[in-house]
């Protein structure tokens, strides 16, 4: 599935990622401190991000219940994707030498990088 979500929307599908089912109050205990988000913008985005394909709501019980349609795995794809297409012209190789020559990297990392294009995934 390939669902873009927007960065209010991926602090939601953190907290849904690491713990679910989770109700609208729960979500807003969670982020209000360092979003400063309220119900309302919580209701928000979970509605938004229901009809995106994002999100399931269970309302069978009391409180409704929102759990993930998609992946940490899958949203980071289409992230990556998307950074990639828009910064370096679809190209990781140009991602990969921008950090090499900014100095981003350090030899462990390149060492990881090395490993991974040998098929030593660690």
């Amino acid at each position: 599935m390939s669902v873009q979500v927007t960065e209010a929307e991926w602090k939601i599908m953190e907290c849904l990622w690491d713990h679910a089912p989770q109700t609208m109050g729960e979500i807003t205990a969670t982020l209000e401190p360092t979003t400063g988000w309220t119900r309302q913008t919580v209701i928000t985005l979970l509605k938004r991000m229901t009809e995106k394909g994002a999100v399931s709501m269970d309302d069978s019980g009391r409180a409704k219940k929102y759990v993930p349609l998609i992946t940490r795995e899958e949203a980071s794809t289409v992230e990556t994707h998307k950074f990639l297409d828009h910064v370096f012209k679809g190209k990781a190789s140009l991602l990969v030498n921008h950090l090499v020559d900014s100095g981003d990297l350090s030899a462990n990392d390149l060492q990881q990088i090395l490993d991974i294009m040998r098929g030593e995934k660690k």
